[in-house]
């Protein structure tokens, strides 16, 4: 009778590399959170015709700065 001696699911790797790649994406995200406060902060203290001379409408501005947060990856 044959007997599994070694069992691997889905999944590879150890818990140890889970647990850092789960920290990984808890830096990155608070990183990206960083960039999209300081974005919007700067974009809402501009006046609406520097925002204009950019090209820029105030309604764009939380997108803008998703946008700039995105790129931190």
């Amino acid at each position: 009778m044959a007997y599994a001696t070694d069992i691997r699911t889905g999944r590879t790797g150890y818990f140890s590399d889970r647990v850092q790649a789960i920290m990984a994406g808890f830096r990155t995200a608070r990183e990206q959170r960083r960039v999209y406060n300081q974005t919007l902060t700067e974009l809402r203290s501009l006046t609406r015709r520097e925002l204009d001379d950019l090209g820029i409408g105030a309604s764009e501005i939380p997108f803008i700065a998703r946008e700039a947060a995105m790129m931190i990856k």
